[in-house]
């Protein structure tokens, strides 16, 4: 009998840094009947996959619970931080009473001013102030975890076993004082998160029996219409049925100006009604809107972790023995407890753990604002390595829509009479370039007759009669078969086709009218994007197209880049795993639609799609949300930018705890200091992932 998997999310809460997390992640994989268990520190949430009939909600609450946790719904809304509070400010008050009489006993101001405080109020403040880590300190070890607490808690009670009772009251001090800068920092890295989350509207008004009803998000349904007053988020993904609004869509394509929107236009959630009125029928709600599946990417977003946090991950899992060992060697060496108590109590675990987290969350976050979707730390560290970049034409590099861009008149005519007459003959043609004509008239608002006959004919283009003439339009063989070609013609003909542009030729029965070029054009910003991409060290450009050499060639001059033409899908992923086999780290840039194979072949797939597209979102590592080229370098820079930040934290972290563990084993830092020192990892953490967040390019 197959297995009925079934899908499951649980808001958690109390998780504090990374090693949380890994405890609650490892408690769920344990159970029987869970095929996967991923769970997201900066979202706070469980994602699990697993067999309903061996396993079910309670028992993935219990086992939250059982490794220290809560699962919101179960009496974790309404935690009471009262407690911790009280506890703390007595540890506060207790731990500088202490400091100041070592001080001054150290100063020689007065003899044996530990006299003055009572040991047992002392020992009273250390049990209760540092009962949270107690507390955690117990729960590992009921689940066969040994934890960075369990070595602050070894460091107390070494100190209270040589009776340096103030030693250990600060000790706890500095120990909760971390704790909470921890926290402190992890909070931080939810900010981009909140700050998504907040853009979503919670009501909406409904039309019902013709009446207008406020109703929360999640009672809409499909096929309801939405009304949206101006200065409102609109609340759904849906299609306009009624006005016209100027909408701002910052929140999900990141583009700065306004879109004009109108009756059958498409429309998204947490965009908004800057002026207008509209009605909108439903057609995606709630987490099914593309703004909910963007805030989605990134709470998942360390769910794809990097090379880079594998290693720290992997250093973290050998960190507590390899603390352990230093310790006891300092002891068997020195025979100094105090020294090996500082030697416990300056080790930090927690900046390495949380050195990639933090910054690939901020970095997601900051990059979904401006319309760009990175689908977590492996891709965010894959794009930072780029070095050669395989790029898409039609729909990518060029708009993807044919359009006029050369109107020669020849023997008396004029351009406009060229156009319109052209545009008569293309009237009910189906083809692109006819699309094109059309198009043109249409902005010069010129009058288009109707063809009173219209043939098309193979390889040459169309006749047609229209008020009364007969026109040919098509290529210049077409004319020549009419005897109506010239060199010169020809040689026009040519210059433009040498440009990349389709020449089409208009010609009564005695003359040539005129020469209509037409073209589909590189998209506007992608020149000076190239150009910044090279600034990059992009070292290898290639335009990679199924048209002919002369068109790509045309196009790859202009843009000063590398081309291969007239390629099958095929062909363009024997190109990236040519390069691959080079050692290039290649992104390649399409459409999300027609380069599926070789989007997914590339080290980066980078899909360039109108927002909202479903291919778009889903099927690449790294999404586009508007088609526009600066986004590309601005990408390459954010993930450059993080990869630098998670090296840093990385570094500092490492190189604290080899500069604390020499200091504490060599009797220089005392186990107060080592204690006070421990959360300087933390602060620089916070300080240096949170740039992340307010990078402007």
């Amino acid at each position: 009998m197959s297995r009925t998997l079934q899908h499951t999310d649980l808001k958690i809460r109390g998780m504090d840094c990374a090693d949380c997390a890994l405890h609650v992640e490892k408690a769920l994989a344990s159970l029987a009947g869970v095929e996967s268990a991923q769970v997201f520190l900066a979202a706070e949430r469980a994602n699990i996959v697993y067999d309903e009939r061996q396993v079910d909600l309670d028992a993935f609450r219990a086992a939250v619970e059982k490794a220290g946790y809560q699962v919101e719904g179960h009496g974790a809304e309404r935690e009471n931080r009262l407690p911790a509070i009280l506890t703390l400010a007595l540890l506060a008050v207790v731990a500088a009473i202490v400091f100041v009489e070592l001080v001054a006993e150290r100063m020689g101001w007065m003899d044996r001013a530990i006299q003055f405080i009572p040991a047992l109020f002392i020992l009273a403040a250390i049990l209760i102030g540092g009962l949270p880590v107690w507390r955690n300190v117990f729960t590992d070890l009921r689940n066969r975890v040994v934890g960075a607490h369990a070595l602050m808690t070894l460091g107390v009670i070494g100190a209270l076993a040589i009776g340096q009772f103030e030693s250990a009251a600060l000790i706890v001090f500095f120990m909760r004082v971390g704790d909470i800068l921890e926290e402190l920092t992890t909070r931080q890295s939810r900010a981009a998160i909140r700050e998504l989350v907040r853009l979503a509207p919670k009501t909406a008004r409904v039309l019902r029996a013709g009446q207008e009803h406020e109703v929360d998000i999640a009672e809409i349904r499909a096929g309801e219409i939405v009304v949206v007053r101006p200065g409102e988020r609109i609340p759904v993904d849906g299609r306009i049925m009624a006005g016209r609004a100027s909408v701002d869509q910052s929140a999900i394509t990141g583009e700065s100006l306004p879109a004009e929107k109108s009756v059958g236009d498409s429309v998204f959630a947490a965009t908004i009604n800057q002026r207008g009125m509209l009605q909108v029928e439903t057609q995606r709600v709630g987490a099914d809107t593309t703004f909910g599946r963007v805030v989605r990417l990134v709470e998942e977003a360390e769910g794809a972790r990097a090379p880079v946090q594998r290693i720290a991950d992997k250093f973290s899992a050998y960190f507590i023995p390899v603390v352990l060992a230093i310790g006891a060697l300092t002891f068997v060496f020195s025979g100094n407890i105090s020294a090996t108590v500082a030697v416990l109590v300056v080790s930090c675990a927690c900046g390495i753990a949380l050195a990639t987290p933090i910054a690939v969350v901020a970095s997601v976050g900051s990059a979904a604002r401006r319309g760009i979707l990175i689908k977590g730390g492996l891709y965010l560290e894959a794009l930072a390595q780029v070095d050669t970049l395989l790029v898409d034409k039609t729909g990518t590099l060029t708009l993807g829509k044919p359009q006029v861009t050369d109107v020669i008149a020849l023997n008396g005519k004029t351009k406009q009479e060229v156009l319109q007459v052209a545009a008569a003959v293309e009237r009910y043609s189906e083809h692109p370039l006819a699309s094109a004509i059309l198009s043109a008239a249409q902005e010069q608002r010129l009058q288009v007759a109707e063809p009173e006959q219209f043939t098309a004919i193979a390889g040459q283009g169309l006749v047609a009669r229209v008020q009364g003439t007969d026109y040919a339009l098509g290529n210049l063989r077409m004319l020549e078969e009419r005897g109506l070609g010239n060199g010169e013609m020809a040689g026009q003909v040519a210059e433009l086709e040498a440009a990349g542009k389709t020449t089409l030729l208009l010609a009564d029965a005695r003359q040539p009218l005129g020469m209509i070029a037409v073209a589909d054009i590189v998209r506007p910003e992608a020149p000076r994007a190239m150009q910044e991409l090279r600034a990059l060290g992009i070292g290898q450009i290639i335009l990679l197209t199924g048209d002919n050499q002369r068109v790509a060639q045309a196009l790859a001059q202009q843009l000063g880049i590398e081309f291969q033409a007239e390629l099958l899908p095929e062909d363009k992923i024997a190109q990236v795993k040519r390069l691959q086999k080079l050692g290039r780290r290649v992104a390649m840039i399409g459409d999300g639609i027609n380069d599926a194979p070789a989007l997914a072949q590339a080290d980066v797939g980078i899909a360039m799609g109108r927002a909202g597209a479903d291919i778009a979102i889903e099927a690449a590592d790294v999404a586009l949300m508007r088609d526009d080229w600066s986004q590309v370098p601005h990408a390459i820079k954010i993930a450059r930018r993080a990869f630098r930040t998670i090296k840093q934290n990385l570094a500092l972290s490492l190189v604290y705890n080899v500069v604390g563990w020499t200091l504490a084993a060599f009797g220089i830092l005392n186990p107060v200091l080592a204690a006070a020192a421990q959360s300087l990892p933390d602060l620089f953490i916070l300080g240096n992932s949170s740039r992340l967040l307010r990078a402007k390019d």
